[in-house]
């Protein structure tokens, strides 16, 4: 992608996304006065939901490796880690 100065770049991951044509707009009902409060504090409530959503995307993808990871145990659990030591040293002393 050709990167020019009108495209608005973020970095999601290991990657750059070009927001210009990314962004959705997400509306959201807060009591009055919790909107208060955060215009009181200086705060931006879409800066808030946006780290909110953050987190807890984040929070599912680490839930999922760690199903993930409980699934690989079993098998991790069956591999005999001497016979792979002396697979990679003898790989080695070959070279």
């Amino acid at each position: 992608m050709e990167v020019t100065p009108t495209h608005r770049l973020h970095a999601w991951g290991d990657s750059l996304v070009n927001l210009s044509y990314r962004y959705v707009t997400i509306s959201v009902e807060v009591p009055r006065e919790v909107k208060e409060r955060l215009e009181r504090a200086g705060v931006r409530p879409s800066k808030v939901a946006k780290e909110a959503i953050t987190r807890k995307l984040e929070g599912i993808r680490l839930k999922k490796l760690e199903q993930r990871a409980e699934e690989l145990r079993d098998v991790l659990e069956r591999v005999d880690v001497r016979r792979v030591v002396a697979h990679i040293r003898e790989d080695r002393e070959s070279r």
